[in-house]
């Protein structure tokens, strides 16, 4: 069949995977007065679970804190199944690091949102994510690591390797 060739990029399923909320010093909490700085750490993953299926997961990691004290910390885990098929190598990494966590990242940010105004705190909402950026930050972090571990690959005529 000439249909078996064509690239397949299909959703089969979004799901909250993971949920977890702590607030350790409730209810003296929310007794401060101040507002509580918030840190938001990203983290993204794919892998295979049949062939021409991937799970993509999107991880948001949020911490408030009231000078020195927790006043919560909610990670939250949204995940995805996919059908990947006939897609080229070359934009298959792309397409699991950038494409699918734009698709889960609303579902995240809502579910995340929710998860905080239910522990009783005034509902944080997450910025946009460029996951392009993201993905090109982990990519030359990666290549850094790969330089630091290996050289610069560039052989010197005495056999050392070649510095910066």
């Amino acid at each position: 069949m000439a249909d078996d060739k064509q690239p397949v990029f299909q959703i089969q399923r979004i799901y909250l995977k993971d949920m977890s909320l702590e607030q350790p010093n409730s209810p003296a909490i929310f007794l401060e007065q101040e507002s509580p700085s918030i840190e938001v750490a990203v983290d993204v993953g794919a892998q295979p679970v049949a062939e021409g299926i991937v799970e993509s997961t999107v991880t948001i990691t949020v911490t408030a804190k009231i000078q020195d004290k927790v006043a919560f910390l909610v990670e939250g885990k949204q995940a995805g199944i996919f059908e990947v098929r006939n897609i080229p190598d070359e934009q298959l990494d792309p397409l699991l690091g950038i494409g699918c966590p734009n698709i889960l990242y609303p579902y995240l940010r809502a579910n995340i949102a929710d998860v905080i105004t239910r522990a009783g705190f005034p509902p944080v909402h997450l910025n946009e994510v460029n996951f392009e950026a993201f993905y090109q930050q982990r990519l030359e972090a990666f290549a850094r690591q790969q330089q630091e571990q290996n050289g610069s690959g560039i052989v010197m005529a005495d056999g050392s390797a070649a510095k910066h």
